[in-house]
């Protein structure tokens, strides 16, 4: 046996002198964003005569080879299979590949395949092969903050659960996604999945469940802007007009519409009962997106409490390798305040279609509010008791209308006000006085009126 190994030894020896020696590897790169300049490099050694050098880009999980670079040392010759900016920059013991701007397609594995002629026969060639990995990150493109289930109604006697997203796209690896309130990090517990209902997310330690003993006397007291007129010994504008306003002649002479200053009622919700600071959960899913990135949404829950909510400033931050500093979006839960309503036509006659519209607030109003249209003391002119909308639409507004008082209130999760304005119908004078309808219609109360004369004439000539 001892005998043996010289033998094996001089063996390997003479095959070694025969066939020549190859190795074959490719520097390692750490992950680079796309954009960035890159260089793959693989080095060979031998003692052989070279014949070719080949690259390859691997794709479908192996199964196909993408050819980027050939050197056939037989012709002397270098020839590309890639876009021109695939350059061969050097060939001694390391041929090189180039990608001076790498995009999320690059991503994946490459191959360096070297081929040298073997010492006994120029027909014969060995091989040898390196491998290596690109892992091309991409920074997130775009962050945004919405409300979930958003326009939602304002309660005033039962707590209710709020739901932001976070929606960060385009980043790959996903990027890592937290919450702050007012600057502070917020402390989250995690959920392996988000609740199926509201219920979910009460729990025990974050506040008690709010029944009507848990409120106190506050919801029994009319709100501040209430009070005030009361104690100027007028009407609280939230309660019905006098009948018959009808304006007289001097009304001619005014303004077509009266705006009736806003009642905000967001003060008058109870003020929630919390033992305790609330718990704030947290749920992210990941989504892929067919380029290879990835959507994440992040969802921070919590039991709202408006008096403590609103104001409150919530940003989403995220933090990524390919980012020097976080991103961030921010938004600031507040309730709406002082709606603007536009009417048009601004001096409306009978017979004309109304608009009532909501153009905006005097605030920056987050999550988005829900409005709702009512007509004080009466129904809406198509008979139905309210209408939603930023928009109130009232088709040939006959005579009856003039004076009418109209609703408007803006409601979000956060709180909810209530804006009036008076409808002030002029004379039309192409319609006569007394010939049009409840729809404003001329000439409807006539033909009734024709119609029934001749069904009573038919019906004395038949008895």
């Amino acid at each position: 046996m001892n005998r043996l190994l010289p033998l094996c030894f001089l063996f390997l020896k003479l095959l070694d002198a025969v066939l020549g020696y190859l190795t074959v590897s490719i520097e390692p790169l750490p992950p680079v964003v796309v954009g960035d300049a890159v260089t793959l490099k693989c080095n060979f050694k031998t003692d052989g005569r070279m014949r070719e050098i080949v690259w390859y880009r691997v794709t479908d999980g192996g199964t196909i080879k993408q050819k980027i670079f050939t050197f056939d040392a037989m012709f002397s010759t270098n020839q590309s299979h890639m876009e021109n900016y695939r350059k061969r920059e050097d060939l001694v013991y390391q041929s090189t590949v180039r990608l001076p701007e790498v995009r999320i397609s690059d991503n994946g594995p490459y191959e360096c395949h070297v081929g040298i002629y073997d010492r006994a026969t120029r027909e014969k060639v060995v091989l040898a092969s390196g491998n290596i990995f690109l892992n091309v990150m991409s920074p997130p493109m775009s962050i945004s903050v919405i409300a979930a289930d958003t326009p939602a109604p304002f309660s005033r006697y039962q707590a209710q659960n709020f739901t932001l997203v976070c929606i960060v796209s385009g980043g790959k690896p996903a990027p890592m996604v937290y919450f702050k309130r007012d600057g502070e990090l917020i402390e989250v517990v995690p959920l392996t999945e988000a609740p199926i209902n509201a219920a979910g997310l009460q729990d025990g330690r974050a506040s008690r469940n709010l029944f009507h003993r848990d409120m106190d006397d506050t919801k029994m007291q009319k709100s501040l802007s209430l009070l005030d007129v009361e104690d100027r010994g007028g009407r609280p504008y939230t309660e019905d007009p006098l009948k018959g306003l009808t304006p007289n002649q001097g009304l001619l002479f005014s303004p077509a519409t009266e705006i009736i200053p806003e009642t905000v009622v967001s003060r008058e919700f109870p003020r929630w009962i919390q033992n305790v600071e609330p718990i704030y959960y947290f749920h992210h899913t990941h989504i892929p997106i067919s380029d290879g990135t990835v959507e994440v949404r992040a969802m921070l829950m919590w039991t709202l409490n408006p008096q403590i909510d609103n104001d409150a400033l919530f940003s989403c931050e995220v933090k990524h390798p390919a980012l020097s500093m976080p991103m961030q979006s921010e938004v600031t839960l507040v309730a709406p305040k002082g709606p603007k309503i536009m009417m048009t036509p601004t001096r409306a006659r009978v017979g004309d279609t109304v608009r009532i519209l909501v153009q905006g607030f005097q605030n920056e109003v987050f999550p988005e509010p829900m409005f709702t249209w009512t007509r004080v003391g009466s129904r809406l002119l198509d008979g139905s008791a309210e209408h939603d909308g930023k928009e109130l639409i009232l088709e040939r507004v006959p005579a009856e209308l003039n004076g009418s008082m109209y609703r408007c209130t803006a409601q979000n999760p956060l709180g909810s006000t209530d804006t009036h304005t008076r409808l002030i119908v002029f004379e039309n004078p192409n319609i006569p006085r007394g010939t049009e309808d409840s729809n404003g219609s001329p000439d409807s109360h006539s033909s009734y009126k024709f119609l029934l004369a001749i069904i009573l004439t038919v019906t004395l000539e038949l008895t």
